[in-house]
């Protein structure tokens, strides 16, 4: 076979999906749309009779699968949550704080004020299976604060529990709500914080927790105003439980370095691509000079960075970690005409972006601000290859694309090349590339 390898370069631009806009679907989706129709569903007055019944089983439901599933799945931080939001509802309900000069009203105010810090806590603690010891011990605090409650309670401490329900600026009480300043600071800062790790970290189980807090709040809010907390107790636990759910998928799915689908998720995509379609593989040109210069923690760090650049760019395209330095990009339905348009925005988008070596092992992206910083020149080199004939199985045309990939590096790299597929593909790249490809280096 002849393999033909055509230069694609395309000034066309792109408008991909922007990160704001993905990180903000991922925020929103699943809690708060869950949060949103818990708003509509748990309405005081109205409901049909027809969604009474499941809406009374619902906390209930909640309570016993996340249990299950939070042991099944080894997560002490929803099963310790579902506990703390459980005994919430019970100290609200039976306490019938009606008014602040209510004897319940110190369960209301003291447990207002626990539940943030709580779920704060769970945010922030690393995750730990409830079968160790370390797990029993996280049970220990959560089980202590009923009596805590309790004690509080007592007639002797009413000034210990009297504080808790002072104003903090008394110029700022106002009628709008019956929780007390403090317990509102304590939901202000849950708010800022885990708000912050959503940003920072991009994880379902963060904005999960935020969504948990914020129902967590209406519950104590809406009170006093007719609405049940049980069942936005029960909608906190719901997220976290849809979150964990979540989490878990992504983590099977998903390559732990970069963030992007990792094989399992690639077997399921090609399962299902059909006769027509484009595969890309994308290398990054500097990445094994820097991982010799550097070492491999500089090299993945520029490999995650260049990861999520070409996932913004990639438009149509689906990419994937196999394993190895490369991604791969699916184009369902597509033809190699179709896809230059995005394979010409990654590159651009990596040529385009700036990353620096701090230090001897930190990447970070932006323009270094001290005299020592190394700037880190990263490109991409492109091999692509189209299925459509009769032979162009998965397997030839991931090899065709390997080869193009290696010659768009043999001929100095930043460049886009086009493989054509053939049943018969030999083993050794063209000499002049000066690069003998293994079969084991296509099957990465």
């Amino acid at each position: 076979m002849v393999l033909a390898s055509v230069d694609l370069e395309s000034d066309g631009g792109v408008v991909p999906m922007s990160l704001l806009k993905k990180s903000l679907l991922d925020f929103l989706i699943p809690g708060g749309i869950i949060f949103l129709a818990a708003l509509g569903f748990l309405r005081p007055h109205g409901l049909p009779p027809l969604v009474q019944g499941p809406v009374q089983a619902f906390p209930v439901i909640v309570l016993v699968f996340g249990l299950f599933f939070g042991w099944y799945l080894s997560s002490s931080r929803l099963i310790l949550s579902l506990i703390v939001l459980a005994m919430a509802d019970r100290s609200i309900v039976l306490s019938s704080p009606a008014d602040p000069a209510s004897p319940g009203y110190v369960t209301f105010s003291t447990v207002a004020l626990l539940v943030p810090l709580n779920l704060m806590a769970f945010s922030i603690i690393k995750e730990e299976t409830m079968a160790t010891w370390r797990g029993v011990l996280r049970l220990g605090p959560v089980l202590i604060q009923p009596f805590l409650v309790w004690w509080l309670f007592q007639p002797e401490q009413a000034g210990i529990a009297h504080s808790f329900q002072q104003p903090l600026v008394p110029s700022m009480r106002g009628s709008w709500t019956a929780i007390p300043q403090l317990a509102l600071l304590a939901y202000a800062g849950a708010v800022l914080l885990i708000g912050i790790r959503c940003i920072l970290r991009n994880d379902p189980l963060d904005s999960g927790t935020f969504w948990a807090v914020i129902a967590s709040f209406v519950a104590f809010q809406g009170f006093h105003h007719g609405w049940s907390p049980t069942g936005f107790f029960a909608t906190a636990g719901l997220i976290l439980f849809v979150t964990l759910m979540q989490a878990s998928h992504q983590q099977i799915y998903r390559d732990d370095l970069t963030g992007v689908p990792g094989k399992p998720a690639y077997d399921e995509a090609v399962a299902g691509l059909g006769k027509k379609y484009v595969l890309a593989v994308v290398g990054i040109d500097q990445l094994k000079q820097y991982g010799n210069q550097h070492g491999k923690p500089v090299s993945e760090q520029v490999l995650r960075l260049v990861a999520q650049k070409i996932v913004t760019a990639a438009g149509a395209g689906k990419v994937y970690r196999l394993a190895g330095e490369e991604l791969t990009v699916l184009f369902p339905r597509k033809s190699a005409t179709e896809t230059l348009v995005d394979l010409g925005a990654i590159r651009k988008a990596v040529e385009a972006a700036t990353l620096y070596l701090r230090g001897r092992d930190v990447v970070r992206e932006g323009i270094g601000t001290k005299s020592t910083d190394q700037a880190l020149t990263v490109t991409v080199s492109i091999g692509l290859a189209e299925a459509g004939g009769a032979k162009s199985s998965l397997d030839l045309v991931t090899k065709s694309a390997y080869r193009a990939l290696y010659e768009a590096k043999g001929e100095g790299g930043n460049r886009v090349k086009r493989g054509a597929v053939s049943a018969d593909v030999p083993k050794a790249a063209p000499a002049e590339t000066g690069h003998i490809v293994a079969y084991s280096e296509y099957e990465q």
